[in-house]
C-alpha cells in the first residue's frame, strides 16, 4: 500500500494523550500523577459480588440494555440521591464505561452538519466521536481571572451566543475533568433555559457526581440538570461505577432519561460493543444498593489527598487553580519558559521523574489551553507526597 488505510474521518486524530503519557511514565519509571485511575480498589463487598457472579454463571451475553438487576438498581440510585423516578425497563440503558455511553449518544443524535456546543477544555473522546459523526463543533470556553486560585467557569452570555437554532445537542461534563469545576444550580439554569427556548437535547457526562467538595462554590453539590423544571424530558444522564467505586478497570456505565432518548442510546450501542461485563453488572448493583455510602467517605479522602496535592504544587512554583470535585487540579506552567505544556509535560520524568498531562489539546481555543497542565490525585498519600517532592527538588524552568 503507498498511503495509510486508516479513514479520513480518524487520520487528523491523534492518539488519546493519556496511552501517551502512561506509556511514558511505564517507559521511564516516573511516576504517574497523570491518568486518572486510582492505586487502590474499591469495596472488597463488590469485588466479592463479582466473584460470586463469576461462580454463579454469569459469563453468558447480558441483555444488550444490561441486566435487570444493574438497570433497577441504577434507577434507585437515581431516585435515592435526586428524586428522579426512572423506569428501569424503558429509561435505563447499561453501556461499557462512559466513553461508550458518550459515543452512542452522540451517535444516536447527531448527524453531519449538526451543531453540537461543548464545555471547554473537554475530554478526549468527545471531539473524536463528533468528529466522526460529522458534528460541527461550538465550544464554550471555561475561564479565570489571571492568577486565580479557583477553577474556571463558564460565561453566561458566551453559553447563549453559543447556542442557536442551528443546535442539536449541549454536551454538558459537571464535575468537569480536566478542571474540576462543578457547575452551580444558576449556571445549569442558563443551559436548561437555552435547551428549552431552542428546542435542544442536552447529553450530561456526570461520572464525577458523587466526587464533590465541602468547598465547592454549589453548597447543593452536584447538581443533575435533569432535576431542572422542563429538563428531564430533554437530557440524557450518562455517568459510570468507575469513578465513584474505584473500579475504572471494570467499564461499566449507563444512561438514564426518557424512553425516546435512551432508544437513541441503544440503537447505536447495540451495534458498538452489544453487551459487556456480564458478572461485572450484577457486582455494580450491588455496589450501588449495597455500598451507597462509599462514594461520599472516598470523596472526603480525595479532598485531604486534593489539599496533599495542591499544597505541594504552590510549595514547587506551581500554584494550582484548587478544583471543587474529580480527581484533577490544573496550574498554569506558562512563568517556566516553555513553549508550552505538552513540551513541560514531556520534559517531566527526565526533570523530576513525575508525568503530568498537558490539556492544550482538550481546547479549540488553542492560547487558553495552551500554558496548562492537570495533575491526579486519585492516588495514596505517599505517592501524592513523593511526587511533589519531586517537583519541587527539580530545576522545571526552560
Amino acid at each position: 500500500m503507498s498511503a495509510s488505510p486508516l479513514s479520513r474521518r480518524l487520520a487528523h486524530l491523534p492518539p488519546t494523550v493519556f496511552s501517551e503519557m502512561s506509556a511514558l511514565a511505564v517507559r521511564t519509571g516516573a511516576l504517574n500523577l497523570g491518568q486518572g485511575f486510582p492505586d487502590v480498589d474499591g469495596p472488597a463487598s463488590v469485588v466479592a459480588a463479582a466473584e460470586a457472579a463469576l461462580e454463579g454463571g454469569a459469563n453468558q451475553y447480558a441483555p444488550g440494555i444490561g441486566v435487570p438487576a444493574l438497570r433497577a438498581a441504577i434507577a434507585r440510585h437515581q431516585h435515592r440521591h435526586y428524586g428522579l423516578e426512572v423506569d428501569p425497563d424503558r429509561e435505563v440503558v447499561v453501556t461499557t464505561g462512559c466513553t461508550e455511553a458518550v459515543a452512542a449518544a452522540l451517535l444516536g443524535l447527531v448527524d453531519p452538519g449538526d451543531e453540537v456546543v461543548v464545555l471547554e477544555p473537554y475530554y478526549d473522546s468527545y471531539v473524536a466521536m463528533l468528529d466522526v459523526c460529522g458534528a460541527v463543533r461550538r465550544p464554550v470556553t471555561l475561564r479565570a481571572p489571571a492568577g486565580s486560585t479557583s477553577p474556571p467557569r463558564p460565561d453566561p452570555d458566551e453559553l447563549r451566543a453559543a447556542v442557536t437554532d442551528r443546535t442539536k445537542v449541549i454536551l454538558l461534563n459537571t464535575p468537569h475533568n480536566p478542571t474540576g469545576t462543578v457547575l452551580t444550580r444558576e449556571e445549569l439554569q442558563v443551559v436548561a433555559d437555552l435547551a428549552i427556548e431552542h428546542d435542544v437535547i442536552v447529553v450530561t457526562d456526570e461520572v464525577y457526581e458523587h466526587l464533590v467538595f465541602d468547598d465547592a462554590r454549589s453548597s447543593e453539590g452536584h447538581v443533575p440538570i435533569a432535576t431542572l423544571p422542563g429538563m428531564w424530558e430533554r437530557t440524557l444522564t450518562l455517568s459510570s461505577a468507575g469513578k465513584s467505586y474505584s473500579f475504572t478497570g471494570w467499564k461499566v456505565g449507563w444512561a438514564t432519561g426518557p424512553a425516546s432518548l435512551v432508544q437513541t442510546v441503544l440503537a447505536a450501542k447495540q451495534w458498538l460493543t452489544f453487551t459487556s461485563g456480564s458478572p461485572l453488572q450484577p457486582a455494580v448493583a450491588h455496589a450501588l444498593d449495597h455500598e451507597p455510602d462509599w462514594p461520599r467517605a472516598l470523596a472526603r479522602d480525595l479532598q485531604a489527598r486534593r489539599d496533599l496535592l495542591c499544597d505541594g504544587l504552590a510549595a514547587a512554583g506551581l500554584a494550582p487553580r484548587v478544583p471543587e470535585g474529580t480527581y484533577f487540579a490544573t496550574t498554569d506552567v506558562s512563568h517556566l519558559g516553555w513553549a508550552d505544556g505538552r513540551e513541560l509535560c514531556l520534559a517531566l520524568p527526565e526533570r523530576a521523574g513525575v508525568v503530568a498531562i498537558p490539556t492544550q489539546g482538550f481546547y479549540d481555543d488553542v492560547e487558553a489551553g495552551r500554558q496548562l497542565v492537570r495533575w491526579a490525585f486519585c492516588k495514596q498519600p505517599d505517592v501524592i507526597a513523593e511526587g511533589v517532592r519531586r517537583l519541587a527538588a527539580a530545576d522545571l524552568v526552560r
